[in-house]
């Protein structure tokens, strides 16, 4: 033994910790005996270097005791967590304290530190750097956001100043028009009465001429003519012109002339919801019905419905299994259709805040925009096949899309036409999504999560507005009669995330961290398929089979 090592116990395998050390690997700091010599250098995922344990003593450098300079420090006091000699513990100076091997104890705590290192250099370190690049992501986004929402407030003003300039500018018109009518009423009074009077004058100068004639004969001919002037003509009544301006009401005003929606900054630490700055009501003020109610069932006359959108509270766009889109009030009567530019199957279709209707055609690879008449390509995939797709609040474009090859699957965010984020991978490097195409509806809920309805993984998939997995919603199966298999995706004013379970006939609800609030089983439910939610958080849901649309009120 050591002769510096002496009065201690001996050193025992690190990995057996029954044999007596007799090895040391210098590159994993570990202490090996014999017999455990060839386990440890199997392990192919790092480098070794091992070498006799009396050689690592040789250079190792004991430190010199603080108290005593000339005795080296063998042990380690574990109360007092300092290196200390033989002469430290007869002395008394740590009494009752427990002595350590320091070896032993500095081996620990270079598997401590090694352990660290890695933690940080590997695992934490790259974590900081993708949330810089989020950030950074983020606030160009956001810049590029304001100056988008700047234009369209700006836009609004001028069509507000326009239709104003419009009102003054009738307004106008409507008192030049009037005072012509009034002109017209006076001047005719006028000429009536000047008339008249000419007739009087020369009835007076005539009566004059008359009494100084000395012709008896005329005299006795005259008769009077005064009664058809008695009657003095009345004055003309008209009521004269008022304006009365109405009270300025901003409230009134703001309502009409739009509202930014809330701004919602949430991680795992804290929640901040900047107020929206128009007449939402809160949640606590909106609570769920008990019983949801049926408000209106439209028929549509087509089978297998893939898509709905709303375009307002009393319009939806329909598509389904073909070309065609179609936008249908809510009488079922057909307002206006549109085929798709390539007259290929569209595969889904969304509503942006402007009205204009977006949808995918895989059979170009296209997401395209409808303007009135006219349909854009907005985007050209190369490489990938879009599928679903829906609009955020700013208007980015949110679509999925797979590889040719069917092998990838993930979600793109395009701002215009420039794509800016890419959602594939989880941390541990693992698929988010499924790797089939179908069924795959999503949508951005107001705190910026983006939620997929995964089918063939049975859940709804919630990711942070970086990418970041945030939970899995699995269903209830233990409430429901299937296995919980998740179509249709909305989510409503409040955060609340409304999936379309098909097979048990019922929509769940569940709350923005992915916890089950409850189901809208009635409203004779069968075989519900999409979803979407109006400005009045109005829920309207697809029939896959009958082709019907069913709008249902879900809160109070």
């Amino acid at each position: 033994m050591d002769p510096r090592r002496s009065g201690q116990d001996v050193l025992r395998c690190t990995l057996c910790k029954a044999s007596e050390t007799s090895r040391h690997c210098v590159v994993c700091h570990m202490h090996l005996c014999v017999d455990c010599i060839e386990k440890h250098l199997s392990d192919k995922t790092s480098f070794h270097n091992v070498i006799p344990f009396q050689e690592y003593l040789s250079t190792f450098q004991y430190p010199y005791c603080s108290h005593h300079p000339t005795k080296k420090c063998e042990l380690l006091c574990e109360q007092c967590n300092i290196p200390i000699c033989a002469s430290c513990i007869s002395c008394g100076q740590h009494l009752g304290h427990k002595a350590l091997d320091i070896l032993e104890e500095l081996e620990s705590k270079r598997k401590q530190i090694k352990k660290d290192l890695h933690e940080l250099d590997k695992i934490i370190y790259p974590d900081y750097i993708d949330a810089v690049s989020s950030v950074h992501s983020q606030k160009a986004n956001m810049e590029e956001k304001s100056k988008k929402l700047a234009e369209i407030v700006n836009k609004q003003g001028e069509i507000w100043r326009n239709e104003i300039d419009s009102i003054v500018q009738e307004m106008q018109s409507k008192i030049n028009d009037i005072n012509c009518q009034y002109q017209t009423v006076i001047d005719k009074q006028e000429a009536d009465i000047n008339q008249t009077m000419n007739a009087i004058s020369q009835v007076i100068q005539n009566l004059r001429e008359l009494l100084d004639t000395a012709n008896v004969y005329c005299v006795f001919e005259y008769k009077t003519k005064n009664d058809q002037f008695r009657k003095v003509p009345p004055k003309v009544k008209i009521s004269l012109l008022d304006f009365v301006p109405k009270k300025f009401d901003r409230e009134k005003i703001m309502e009409q002339f739009g509202a930014l929606s809330s701004l919602t900054i949430e991680d795992e630490d804290y929640e901040y919801i900047m107020p929206s700055q128009g007449t939402e009501t809160p949640l606590s003020d909106r609570s769920l019905m008990e019983v949801p109610q049926l408000l209106t069932e439209i028929t549509t006359g087509c089978k297998y419905l893939q898509s709905v959108s709303c375009l307002s509270e009393e319009e939806i766009w329909t598509h389904a299994n073909d070309n065609i889109m179609m936008l249908r009030n809510l009488e079922g009567e057909l307002v206006k259709s549109v085929q798709s530019r390539s007259k290929g199957k569209v595969w889904d279709l969304a509503v942006t805040r402007n009205g204009d209707l977006v949808y995918t055609d895989n059979t170009d690879k296209s997401i395209n925009v409808v303007k009135k008449k006219t349909i854009k390509p907005l985007i050209k995939l190369q490489g990938w096949i879009p599928f679903y797709v829906c609009c955020t609040s700013f208007d980015d474009v949110l679509v999925s899309v797979i590889t040719d090859d069917y092998q990838q699957i993930k979600i793109s965010r395009y701002s215009g036409s420039t794509e800016t984020q890419n959602i594939q991978w989880d941390d541990q490097g693992q698929p988010l999504y499924s790797p089939v195409p179908y069924n795959k509806y999503l949508s951005e809920n107001k705190n910026g999560d983006i939620c997929v309805a995964d089918y063939v993984a049975r859940a709804v998939v919630v990711v942070s507005a970086a990418g970041k997995l945030r939970f899995r919603y699995t269903g209830r199966p233990t409430t429901t009669e299937k296995i919980f298999k998740p179509f249709g995706l909305a989510t409503d004013t409040q955060g609340i995330i409304l999936t379309a379970d098909c097979d048990n006939h019922c929509i769940h609800l569940v709350d923005k961290n992915g916890h089950f609030i409850c189901y809208i089983e009635n409203c004779g439910l069968h075989r519900p398929f999409c979803l979407c939610v109006d400005a009045r958080n109005n829920l309207f849901v697809t029939e896959y089979y009958s082709g019907k649309v069913k709008k249902i009120q879900y809160y109070k």
